[in-house]
Formats: structure tokens, sequence, C-alpha cells
């Protein structure tokens, strides 16, 4: 998970704390739900035990969800078995007749189960992430249904496929679109990069969850609803290498903060100083509309940025780099550099980190360093001139001093990002 990257919803109740946009897709979504189970309760329900088979289906994979990188949550059984009952044609001999609102009914109340004990144990109910696969779930389930009443829909599969396979990725394109709208909102980004990382995260899980739906809803005609449970099986072995691969991921990041503090306990650095410069080094990235790899680099890199100073015999007067000469900084992050390398996984890290000491335009008409390069320059000047003070008047002091370089130490554009996120008061405090 980003160091950067603040949780959507928070642990606790879950209504507490949602912002005014997930606010209205889950009041959207409460809305739909009542609409949904009144009109069912009304009309009866369709072939009850598959709004059983399905709804537990549901309701195991709501329980089974997982967090991808970036924080994002996912539940792919659950979503796999909402969509293949939304398009669901026949169950064995009986034709599937249930209406687009007894699936979101069953979708809705299935996920509202498989919360429960995410709920019982202290975890968040993520309200939002559930609001906005109900939310894709009932598209594909009222365009499926309006089709198919108008005789749209052929009673052969290789006429029903096409159109099935362009509603699942209709509803994942939903779903996706609302997440990247939150996600936008959330950490101030802008929302074509956003929804372009989206995509790129979500593609391969989405595949399987679409593959899967396809094969429930097909297999149900001939296996009825056996089809639900054998289906299910190889989504589950997915999820499962998902959620391993994860907690290595997460793994590889705790490590990663843990050899940024050497410098920290060995009172080369100031306490904290890498956290911020990682933090504000993300936002400023975010600001510029670099991509999430690229992202996840930098804070590798911003976290590490001073491991050179293990190097030095004396440590610099509060670890303030800026304040030292220019060959000293090389030196630093050359250093500091060839320590990363022999992680040998991490080159393009320690490429970024021994470019952090090029000023922004080299006067040997060398090569620019890269951009990740010059937002760390400019987030470790800023933190060593601050520190850990939140005083606005302090911030915006060192601002103008990064200001008065940018001819040749500093991007312009980064310090000007720097400056909104000032102005914002987005770098200031813990």
């Amino acid at each position: 998970m980003s160091a950067a990257a603040r949780r959507h919803e928070p642990r606790g109740f879950p209504w507490q704390v949602l912002d005014s946009g997930q606010s209205l897709l889950v009041i959207f979504a409460g809305v739909l739900l009542i609409a949904a189970v009144a009109q069912t309760a009304a009309a009866g329900v369709d072939h009850i035990r598959a709004a059983l088979a399905f709804g537990g289906l549901i309701a195991f994979g709501e329980l089974l969800r997982l967090n991808l990188p970036g924080d994002r949550e996912a539940a792919p059984i659950a979503t796999a078995g909402a969509l293949a009952y939304a398009l669901l044609i026949r169950v064995g001999e009986a034709p599937a007749r249930h209406s687009p609102e007894q699936v979101v009914a069953v979708a809705a109340i299935g996920m509202l189960v498989g919360a429960l004990p995410h709920l019982a144990v202290g975890r968040p109910a993520r309200l939002s992430g559930m609001a906005a696969r109900l939310v894709a779930v009932a598209v594909a389930a009222g365009v499926f249904r309006l089709l198919e009443n108008q005789s749209l829909i052929g009673s052969r599969w290789w006429s029903q496929l096409p159109v099935m396979l362009s509603l699942v990725i209709v509803a994942w394109l939903v779903e996706a679109v609302i997440a990247a709208l939150i996600r936008t909102d959330a950490l101030r980004g802008r929302f074509g990069v956003t929804l372009l990382d989206e995509l790129h995260v979500q593609l391969p899980l989405g595949a399987a969850v679409g593959a899967s739906a396809l094969l429930i809803s097909f297999a149900a005609e001939v296996m009825g609803l056996a089809a639900v449970a054998v289906f299910t099986a190889p989504l589950l072995v997915t999820q499962v290498a998902l959620r391993r691969y994860t907690g290595i991921r997460a793994t590889y990041l705790q490590t990663v903060r843990a050899l940024a503090r050497v410098t920290e306990i060995g009172g080369y650095v100031e306490i904290g100083h890498s956290a911020r410069v990682a933090k504000l080094s993300v936002s400023i990235g975010r600001e510029l509309g670099m991509p999430e790899p690229a992202l996840l680099e930098l804070e590798y890199a911003a976290l590490m940025h001073d491991i050179g100073q293990l190097s030095l015999r004396d440590p610099i007067p509060g670890g303030a780099t800026v304040l030292v000469v220019r060959e000293e900084q090389r030196r630093i992050a050359e250093y500091g550099a060839e320590v990363i390398q022999q992680a040998r996984v991490l080159d393009s890290v320690a490429d970024i980190v021994r470019r952090q000491s090029d000023p922004c335009r080299p006067a040997d008409r060398a090569e620019e360093p890269p951009l990740s390069s010059r937002i760390i320059r400019a987030a470790n000047a800023f933190d060593d001139l601050v520190g850990s003070s939140v005083e606005p008047s302090r911030a915006a002091a060192a601002v103008q001093r990064l200001r008065l370089d940018t001819a040749s130490e500093y991007d312009p554009q980064v310090v000007e990002a720097l400056s909104r996120l000032v102005s914002r008061r987005s770098v200031l405090g813990p």
C-alpha cells in the first residue's frame, strides 16, 4: 500500500467518515436497494432456489474480499456471482425470468450479509465499494433483461455470447469509472490518470471475473445450480494467488521503510524525515499526473534517498544535505544508489536516487535528471528547511526560497506543484 494513499474508509463505522461523493454513491445504492426489494416483494421471488444459491455465493465472495495494490477493494467471487445471476437465461430446464430488481435485491442482500463478519471484527464495511459493484450489476441486469424482453437475444449460445460479453465489459467499466472518481477525489489526483491506473490494475482480475460469470451463466443451463460451485473454484484459486501477491508487496514496502529508518536511528537525519519526503514526493508526483507504477518507484526512492549518508564519518547537522556542497551531495547520492543496487531488483530506483543531486538544468549539457529525481530533490530541500513544522508561514518561505533557485537547481513545475500543495496545506502536519 502506498505511503501517501490514505484509506478511503478508515476503521470504524463507514458512514461516519464518508465524504460527500461517497455518501451520494451509497445513498443512491441504498435507494436502488429499497426500490428493488419493494418491487421483488410485490411481484414475488422467481426461482427461489437459484436466488438463494447465487445470494449465498455473493455473500461468500464478499466475506473473502481482498485489497489490491493501492488499497483498492475487490470481491471477485461476489462480483462474478452477481454478474452470472444478472445474465442467467436458464437453470436446467427452467427459464430464468427474474427481473433486474430481483438481481439487485439478491446481490445487495448477499453483499450485506457477507460484510457482517467484517463489521463484527472491527473491519470497515467498505460501503462505497459495495455500492459501486451493485450499480455495475444493476446496469448489466437492466440492459440484459431489456434486450431479452425485446427478443434481441438469440436462443443459441453463439448469439448470446457477444451480448453477454459486451455487458460484462460495460459493468467492469462502470465499476472502474466509479472507483476512479472516488480515488480522484480522495487523493486529489487527475481523473484521466487515475482512471488509466484503475483500468490497468483491474484488467487481469476483471477478465477472470467476467470469464467466470459467463461460464456460470452458460453452465447453469446444463448443470443446474451445481455450476455455481464448480466454476467458482478457479476464481477462488486466482484470488488466493492475488492475496499472496498483495501480501508480498506490502511486506516489500515495509522492508524498504525499515531500511530507510537506519539513517534516522543512526542520527544522520531527523526522525520522520524519510517518511515526510516520501509522502511529499508522492503528493507532488500525483499533482503532476504521474501514473501509479511511477509513483511507487518514486516512493521507494524517496524513502531511501538519504541512505548514502551512512558513508559519512560525521553526520551533517540535522541531516540537511541542502546545506552541503554539490560534490558532497553527489557522493552521498552515488553511495546510496550503490547500496540499493545490491538488491538487484531496484535498478530504476537506484538510478532515481543517483540523479537526485543533479541540478534541474545541468551546466555541462548532460541529460536532464528524471522527473522523480527532480521531485525528490525539491521535496528533500523543502523538508530540510521546514522539518516537522506545521507553520504555514515557514512552509511558504521555504517554497519561496526554492523558487529563487529554479533557474538551475530545482524544476519550476515541481516547485509550482509543491506551492499548490502548500497553499492547500496538504503537506503540513503528520
